[in-house]
């Protein structure tokens, strides 16, 4: 017997659902992700009470896995500063009783680099994911579990993006930014009005 369109989308998405919890949980990583410039490393990383600690361990994970060394701050030659974090949860679409059908979760994360001479190499920074997913109010326990994975999904997604945003950190590239920034220093410097 042929299941209705709604049981397929419903279907489908709970596979999805397995497969995307069961690779994050594992430490599963895309295929040619960048690996991180040793000229960043010993990296340290500090999140604000803004992260959750899920969020702040799957960044470390993945540096850990992408064979990353890490350090305490005053050892570090880079600090990665997590922080600013944001999580939206809203109806995508609505039943014909007015509840949601749908939601539509959102997160974001603002990711600065500092080096330890306080050079910003990234400053400010967004990394942003989302994720649709159904509601049934009639099994509200099932879908808060459903939903706390698909959180767990993008912290993943969002770990994924703190490193694809650091690497093109490429030695040279820090040399420029850190002459560009001496640059800007010295210039403001120059304009600033001298004090009697």
């Amino acid at each position: 017997m042929a299941l209705k369109p709604h049981y397929r989308t419903a279907a489908r998405a709970a596979l999805l659902l397995s497969l995307s919890v069961l690779l994050g949980g594992c430490g599963f990583q895309l295929r040619g992700a960048p690996p991180v410039s040793s000229a960043l490393q010993p990296l340290s990383v500090a999140c604000d009470n803004s992260v959750p600690f899920e969020l702040c361990e799957a960044v470390k994970t993945q540096l850990d896995q992408g064979d990353i060394q890490t350090a305490e701050p005053e050892n570090a030659a880079y600090q990665l500063q997590l922080g600013r974090f944001s999580e939206t949860r809203r109806a995508s679409a609505i039943q014909l009783d007015a509840s949601a059908a749908e939601y539509d979760l959102r997160q974001s994360l603002r990711v600065n680099v500092v080096s330890d001479d306080a050079v910003p190499v990234v400053a400010n920074a967004e990394v942003r994911t989302s994720e649709f997913y159904s509601y049934d109010d009639t099994n509200v326990l099932a879908k808060r579990r459903e939903e706390d994975e698909i959180r767990n999904t993008l912290y993943q997604r969002l770990a994924q993006q703190v490193l694809f945003r650091m690497a093109p950190l490429t030695p040279e590239r820090l040399e420029a930014i850190r002459a560009e920034y001496r640059e800007a220093q010295s210039e403001a410097e120059k304009a600033a009005p001298e004090t009697p």
